[in-house]
């Protein structure tokens, strides 16, 4: 029997035998023994009263006045048009009217990060880094679980350890993994942050044996999640939701070259020959690519002529293989292990 229908028939019941021991006294009957106790029960003690919760409103937060709210679309139409340091320069400009603004923090932090790796001066690289730290970390104060500001400090810690040496490095490597994995968890469909969880997990996958133990040794362990499986995983989830971006194309290319995985490396660049560049550093990563090939298809030709000489069936073309969708969803081959040293 439900529990409410087992509730109602208990109450029903108490009522009644209430009901029945209020009219024998009205009529100067005797009450019957159970209805006379439940009468003195209810008698003896007043009716509980449940209290009653207010309800508190959450404020909303301050709308942005009208000067902020026009800098915000300038500065987003720059950076959509690749004009970096003018978007900087306005998002600087909006926090000097709010600087405690969350948007404008997490995006020059990331715009500033942008611009200092396209330095080949490592001393302006690092004084653009340090200012893209100082933007991040006040993001991270306002909002600890945004999955914009912990992938905006995850990204200053890539490309800061690049200037580091060894041991700083592997330092920041490790401080990087919980904000990578926050930024993933709060913003899923942030196509960079999942090509940064990538990139980490690969690169901690293939720590050698010195990097090992000292993470061992002085870090207390090597991260945990480095991955060479999950790396190219995170890599296609970022695919999926930034078709057109070419540096993706390249990184998961690599991966699978690196990993043994040839035929699915030259689907994976000759589905970047057909995106077309936008900017500069598109049509350098698209040259890379270009030259990331065909030593590809030589190795590949040369494999299918010794599996006919060997009696057995020529894979069909390359150019048949479709993408590969996230892992999420289609599980990888069993080939594709991780080889981790």
């Amino acid at each position: 029997m439900p529990v409410f229908t087992r509730l109602g028939l208990v109450g029903a019941a108490r009522f009644s035998a209430g009901l029945g021991c209020a009219v024998a006294l009205l009529l100067g009957m005797p009450t019957p023994p159970v209805a006379a106790q439940i009468w003195s029960r209810a008698a003896a003690k007043p009716a509980a009263t449940r209290p009653v919760t207010a309800l508190v409103r959450v404020p909303d937060p301050p709308a942005d006045p009208p000067a902020v709210r026009t800098k915000l679309f300038q500065a987003a139409a720059l950076a959509n048009t690749f004009k970096d340091s003018e978007a900087l320069g306005v998002y600087q400009d909006v926090l000097k009217i709010n600087s405690q603004h969350y948007l404008a923090l997490w995006q020059a932090a990331v715009l500033s990060v942008k611009i200092g790796a396209r330095y080949t001066d490592e001393t302006r690289k690092s004084a653009y880094f340090d200012a893209a730290r100082q933007y991040a970390d006040r993001a991270l104060a306002l909002r600890p679980e945004g999955g914009e500001s912990n992938y905006a400090v995850a990204l200053v810690l890539f490309n800061q350890a690049t200037l580091y040496k060894a041991g700083a490095r592997l330092e920041a490597f490790r401080d990087l993994r919980s904000h990578v994995y926050l930024a993933t968890e709060h913003r899923p469909d942030l196509a960079k942050a999942w090509q940064l969880r990538g990139r980490w997990q690969y690169r901690v996958a293939h720590y050698n044996v010195l990097e090992r133990l000292y993470s061992k040794l002085v870090l207390g362990g090597v991260p945990d999640g480095g991955d060479s499986r999950e790396a190219m995983e995170d890599l296609a989830k970022a695919l999926a939701l930034a078709p057109q971006s070419l540096p993706l194309y390249y990184d998961l290319a690599r991966m699978y070259k690196y990993q043994g995985r040839r035929r699915r490396a030259i689907a994976t660049l000759e589905a970047a020959q057909k995106i077309p560049p936008i900017t500069s550093e598109d049509l350098v990563i698209l040259r890379s690519c270009s030259k990331l090939l065909p030593p590809l298809l030589r190795a590949d030709a040369r494999r299918q002529r010794q599996r006919v000489r060997l009696g057995k069936k020529a894979k069909p073309p390359v150019e048949a293989l479709p993408l590969r969708t996230p892992t999420s969803l289609v599980p990888l081959p069993a080939d594709t292990a991780s080889k981790k040293p």
